[in-house]
């Protein structure tokens, strides 16, 4: 009778997402444009000679590498070589045993996200990596979720993850966009770190051969499982374009109706306590949970997660059992808010459907928000605690 059931809220949720993903916003959807065609920029010779920035644009006078585009996920300049190079997402267990994490501090874009109802709501993290192929090591990887199955094709990304529960397959085996829900699940290296096997799966970048605990096994760097499931490794006819909007100057929220002061973000998370506390003199914003500064173990450096933008996305949920499995609305609409530069604007967000983005809109104008260059951290936050949200 549970599995019956069970098969009943994931149908019921799939046609409660569907008939989100047709509702619309009172003063409808801002028009905007998306570029698929990034500025790349290249020398004469290919010899490495650098371009200031003030001769390409007359604005800034940074220094542009050679063979450099702006990044669609962060705005910077990387390396033209990856430009189409399809990004990965990767599931991270936030449980405190399983810290430090390794190679998180190196993804573009960071989603925070309740994992479950139980355990003091859980969240779990979904790193997404552009220029993965030189990240060393990245976890530990954990199961995926219904959320993150809706969200990571927005990207085009391959998603990197543990198994999860038969909620999950409808959305990975999507007969209408089958090659935007390309997936690699377990069987990623096993390194021992005294915590047991549930804490210690990792994708690395090469080959890995195990040693203590795992001694005599081998596994496959992510590069040689991706060729090997024969995945798109670049961009495919399932690619939305540009995810989000950016300036290419420094700008400000200060001046902006209902805008307000925001150095200190707490988000009503029991179980990790996740805090955002704005750096002013890296002007981001960097992340700590459980009460301590969060660091990435990949490096003996001290580095952690820092986040040039910060959007709060709120949502409502369901939960489909009695173990906590749930799903947020992310098809439809909703409110939230935007920070960067310590401020913070009130925002409205929507996705009408399975196979288009999801936007953020300012909500005293409605139009597109716009991004400062540098990396994104965003949470949907639970519509029922959402009043909890701190930010000053």
């Amino acid at each position: 009778m549970k599995k019956y059931l069970s098969i009943f809220l994931a149908g019921a949720m799939m046609l409660s997402l569907a008939a989100c993903g047709k509702e619309t916003s009172a003063s409808g959807s801002p028009s905007f444009e998306i570029s698929e065609n990034p500025i790349v920029v290249t020398t004469d010779d290919g010899a490495g000679k650098e371009t200031s920035a003030s001769e390409e644009t007359g604005k800034k006078d940074d220094v542009i590498p050679a063979n450099s585009y702006r990044s669609e996920l962060t705005n910077e300049w990387i390396s033209n070589d990856i430009k189409d190079q399809r990004p990965v997402a990767v599931m991270v267990d936030n449980e405190s045993t399983a810290l430090p994490h390794y190679g998180t501090s190196n993804a573009d874009i960071v989603y925070e996200m309740m994992n479950s109802t139980l355990n003091g709501r859980i969240t779990r993290l979904m790193c997404i990596f552009k220029d993965w192929r030189n990240i060393e090591q990245i976890g530990n990887i954990r199961s995926t979720r219904s959320t993150n199955a809706i969200i990571f094709p927005e990207y085009n990304a391959i998603l990197v993850h543990d198994g999860g529960p038969f909620y999950i397959k409808d959305w990975l085996a999507n007969p209408k966009f089958p090659n935007s829900y390309d997936h690699l699940s377990g069987g990623f290296a096993r390194i021992d770190r005294g915590k047991g096997g549930t804490y210690e799966e990792y994708a690395t970048m090469d080959d890995y051969k195990g040693v203590g605990e795992y001694a005599g096994n081998s596994y496959d760097g992510l590069a040689t499982r991706i060729k090997k499931a024969k995945f798109d490794e670049e961009y495919n006819e399932y690619y939305m374009g540009k995810h989000f909007t950016f300036s290419d100057d420094e700008i400000s929220l200060k001046d902006i109706k209902d805008a307000e002061k925001a150095e200190k973000v707490e988000l009503p998370y029991d179980h990790n306590k996740t805090k955002l506390t704005y750096n002013s003199d890296t002007e981001t914003y960097d992340y700590s949970e459980y009460g301590e500064k969060y660091v990435d173990g990949l490096y003996d450096d001290g580095r952690g997660l820092s986040f040039k933008n910060v959007i709060i996305q709120v949502a409502d949920f369901v939960q489909f059992d009695e173990n906590g499995y749930m799903c947020f609305y992310a098809i439809g609409s909703g409110t939230g808010y935007f920070l960067t530069d310590g401020y913070a604007i009130p925002i409205k967000w929507e996705k009408p459907d399975q196979d288009e983005l999801t936007k953020f809109y300012r909500a005293d104008n409605g139009e597109e928000i716009t991004l400062n260059t540098g990396k994104t951290y965003i949470t949907i936050c639970p519509l029922d605690v959402s009043k909890k949200i701190v930010i000053k």
